[in-house]
């Protein structure tokens, strides 16, 4: 009876470990493996090793992306310089493009009659007429277009137009005309309507210079008539003149008479020796030098009047600074003359002077009224 008794009470604990052990399958597969090892059972490890990259590879990585990104930027600055200089190249074709079409108007509506007086560049000798412009030039005559006309009066359909680049002496200081191509539209009136105003004058009566000995008739007028619109000459305000070529620091113009020559003198010896109506000038042929507005803020009007000087005028025996002797009867020899001046300044910043570009144009006339 006692052994009895103490069998079941061995029994009864392995029974136990036994069915939890069987129940509880989810706790006993949760346990970790075992291996044995020289020493006995060992817990496997818990995590295996991380991978990472080495410092060389970090070193190599680094210096691609560097590259990468220097070739970028590289390539980035190469098209913002392209874009700029496109932009600045436009700036400037647009300006001249302007320019040229009022011009175009300007001279295709030009009053062509061999009694009225024109102010343009001479080389006359003598007693002929010798209106020499150094530098930029100046040219003022009448034409069919409308101007600005006084508050009262009869309007006529003529007006007198000028064109110069602003450079007074002394110069006032600031100067926002100064170096910059302005044009004169003064809207005339008729004849004998009005005590104050100057309507179109006829000859012996001048534009803006005294006529010389050999254009005045017979008997010489006493006194000798005197210009009706000096300012049309010279750098005299007038409230009729205009901005039109805030870009423009240089102007010159010469002629291309009937018989093909290019000169300085609008009429062909010795059959005239006047304009007489500009009957010999079969065109007029203008150059500007434009400075777009990025690069005109580089420079201040001292150094543009200085460069404004390299551009020698039409004509000039001295050429200018590296360049070849100018040969005037070929047509271009004026631009070619200004590119080699340019080409050769180096006291103007560069990126200043990557932003002049120089224009020619021939604007031919129409036929004169005798």
């Amino acid at each position: 009876m006692r052994q009895e008794t103490i069998t079941k009470r061995n029994e009864s604990p392995v029974g136990a470990t036994v069915s939890a052990a069987v129940l509880d399958a989810t706790k006993a597969t949760g346990l970790p493996l075992q291996r044995r090892g020289a020493s006995g059972f060992t817990l496997q490890k818990q995590r295996e090793r991380a991978s990472a990259f080495t410092l060389a590879e970090l070193i190599v990585s680094v210096g691609v992306l560097v590259l990468l990104v220097f070739l970028a930027a590289q390539l980035l600055n190469s098209a913002a310089t392209v874009t700029t200089l496109d932009q600045k190249q436009m700036d400037a074709d647009s300006e001249a493009r302007q320019l040229f079409d009022r011009m175009a108007i300007d001279f295709a509506q030009m009053v062509k009659r061999f009694d009225v007086d024109y102010y343009v560049k001479s080389s006359g000798t003598g007693q002929l007429r010798k209106v020499l412009q150094l530098g930029n030039d100046q040219i003022a005559f009448y034409s069919a277009v409308p101007g600005y006309y006084p508050a009262t009066g009869a309007q006529s359909p003529v007006s007198l137009v000028a064109y110069r680049v602003y450079n007074p002496t002394p110069a006032p200081n600031p100067c926002a005309d100064c170096n910059k191509l302005q044009r004169l539209g003064k809207g005339l009136v008729w004849n004998a309507v009005s005590t104050t105003d100057t309507p179109v004058v006829f000859m012996p009566i001048p534009v803006a210079s005294p006529l010389p000995a050999g254009e005045l008739p017979s008997p010489t007028p006493d006194p000798l008539p005197t210009p009706a619109w000096p300012q049309a000459g010279n750098m005299t305000a007038d409230a009729a003149y205009e901005r039109v070529g805030p870009q423009v620091f240089r102007f010159e113009y010469y002629y291309m008479l009937k018989n093909g020559s290019f000169l300085t003198i609008p009429w062909i010896g010795p059959a005239h020796s006047s304009p007489y109506g500009m009957q010999d000038v079969s065109a007029i042929v203008v150059d500007i030098a434009v400075i777009d507005p990025k690069s005109q803020v580089l420079v201040n009007d001292a150094q543009i009047a200085t460069l404004a000087a390299k551009l020698i005028d039409y004509g000039a025996t001295t050429p200018a600074v590296g360049c070849s002797t100018p040969n005037w009867n070929n047509a271009g020899e004026l631009r070619r003359q200004w590119q080699c001046a340019l080409d050769g300044t180096t006291a103007i910043p560069r990126q200043a002077m990557s932003g002049i570009r120089l224009y020619e144009r021939a604007f031919y006339l129409s036929p004169s009224v005798q």
